[in-house]
């Protein structure tokens, strides 16, 4: 398992009955990875995992690692009210066909670390797959520090990854700091992916990359390359839309985005609800803006993936 590069954390795409729709599914896995991206993150925060039974994320699963076809890894992210299912969801993702796990902390339950440890380290024991710890204290109130990490990594060898969500860059300094390049940091909030990088990070699992993929790959590698003029240049007209991946609303948000885009649907499940009124008006001037001033990027159109 190679931790770098882009990996989009995949929206779930619902047809008129609010059911999974396959077929779109496969093309817009099939559509991110021809612009570049070197993964798929599945199940996740943005991927509406709570709304999901198991089954359909089972099937999610096997549809991702269909298109990719063993040339780039399907990370199953494996989120659960109990650290039972999610051991059973861990064993039907490695069955599935999936290269690596992403480990959320549980929904609802914040804990102790004796308790938080104890639920991340079964998952992880329970696999061979290579494992990524999810950090977001914003969203699920647990917060990973450095030193904890440290001591699940010297517990498992096949923990290889942490995502930082925190929102505060000096994170992955911290986490470099006591654990050297045991890691690999991937940056998980969109609007401090290119500080992230500058201090040390060698990925980002992405969500505005649902809607520009070509976009999301160029800034990474600009700023994987320490070019900073052409990163920032970048990085100012993605910024409005980058912050999106931020606020309590990101998944309707997001996938707003990708409708008006045209390479996908706003539709979610409850309890979430799309966004109307002052809400829906911020968001379209702000994506009226991007548009109007969309760099030239090149980019390999959706339609040219219909049918994967």
């Amino acid at each position: 398992m190679i931790w770098s590069g882009v990996m989009p954390a995949m929206t779930t795409p619902f047809d008129s009955n609010l059911a999974v729709d396959h077929t779109f599914l496969a093309q817009h896995a099939a559509w991110l990875l021809g612009n570049g991206c070197t993964g798929l993150v599945m199940l996740g925060s943005l991927g509406e995992g709570a709304t999901l039974e198991n089954s359909e994320k089972v099937e999610i699963l096997k549809t991702a690692v269909r298109v990719s076809a063993g040339k780039t890894p399907v990370v199953a992210a494996i989120s659960s009210l109990s650290t039972a299912n999610a051991v059973r969801l861990a064993k039907e993702a490695e069955q599935a066909g999936c290269q690596a796990l992403m480990v959320l902390p549980p929904y609802v339950y914040t804990s102790d670390w004796r308790e938080m440890k104890n639920h991340v380290a079964t998952i992880i024991g329970a696999t061979k797959l290579s494992c990524m710890l999810y950090n977001n204290p914003v969203a699920y109130k647990t917060d990973f520090l450095p030193a904890e990490i440290a001591e699940l990594a010297a517990e498992h060898k096949n923990l290889q990854a942490v995502k930082e969500s925190s929102a505060d860059v000096r994170r992955v300094s911290a986490i470099r700091e006591v654990l050297g390049d045991r890691l690999d940091i991937f940056v998980g909030v969109d609007d401090v992916l290119v500080e992230g990088v500058q201090a040390g990070a060698k990925g980002w699992v992405a969500g505005l990359v649902n809607s520009y993929p070509a976009e999301s790959v160029e800034l990474f590698n600009l700023a994987k390359a320490g070019k900073q003029k052409e990163a920032f240049e970048l990085y100012r007209w993605f910024l409005p839309l980058l912050r999106m991946d931020t606020v309590p609303k990101f998944v309707q948000l997001i996938k707003w985005v990708q409708e008006q885009a045209g390479v996908g649907s706003a539709r979610v499940r409850s309890p979430r609800m799309e966004i109307v009124g002052e809400e829906l008006k911020t968001a379209q001037a702000t994506f009226k803006t991007a548009l109007a001033n969309r760099p030239k990027v090149s980019e390999k159109p959706f339609s040219s993936f219909k049918g994967a």
